[in-house]
């Protein structure tokens, strides 16, 4: 698959503009001024008095795996079936499989799901969210869109779930603020639909 620069000012969600490349050779240019970060939905309220926390229904998250176009801190443009282009002059706040486990965990707790860190709380989770982060970016194939794709496995004493889970949305430009904001949606959605899936794969 090739890899190149895309020579337009589009970016991706969680980038900053006028970043250079992540390796450069000779004088390095200034850091960006911005980083654009997801964020989490707000959440309905949760009763209180739910602890101490039932560690056999409690989750831990983890990192997803990414495949090659996302383990970079440059934003993929899908532009073909065979072809890969990143965006100049943008770049993400960290990894996008990191941001991402910290937006599905910080959905599931908001929603008043128990998530356990175990290497913050030294405890075992009774079940864990793992999977793929396949999509996580702009597709520039037809209209241009951005797309999240994540498919999930939780395993737990009742055995392993699995289901994929995809939500897309429009761009009405390829520029930094509506991308931005247009991922943040895309990757909210997919938060909540897999929160959703997570409370009902426990329930009785």
């Amino acid at each position: 698959m090739r890899r190149s620069t895309l020579p337009l000012p589009a970016v991706l969600a969680l980038l900053a503009a006028g970043c250079g490349p992540l390796v450069q050779v000779g004088t390095p240019q200034a850091p960006p001024a911005v980083l654009l970060v997801t964020t989490a939905a707000p959440a309905p309220a949760v009763p209180a008095g739910r602890t101490p926390v039932d560690l056999a229904r409690a989750v831990t998250v983890q990192q997803p795996l990414l495949p090659g176009p996302l383990q970079t801190l440059r934003i993929p443009v899908t532009v073909s079936e065979t072809e890969v282009q990143y965006v100049r002059d943008a770049t993400w706040a960290e990894l996008p499989g990191r941001q991402f486990q910290r937006l599905v965990a910080d959905t599931l707790a908001g929603r008043g799901v128990a998530v356990v860190d175990p290497r913050v709380s030294g405890r075992t989770a009774g079940r864990t969210l793992s999977g793929q982060l396949l999509l996580f970016g702009v597709d520039a194939r037809a209209a241009p869109v951005v797309r999240v794709r994540f498919d999930a496995t939780l395993a737990g004493p009742d055995g392993l779930r699995q289901r994929r889970f995809e939500r897309a949305e429009p761009l009405a430009s390829v520029l930094p603020v509506p991308v931005a904001d247009a991922l943040n949606r895309a990757a909210n959605a997919v938060a909540a639909d897999i929160a959703a899936w997570v409370e009902a794969s426990g329930a009785g």
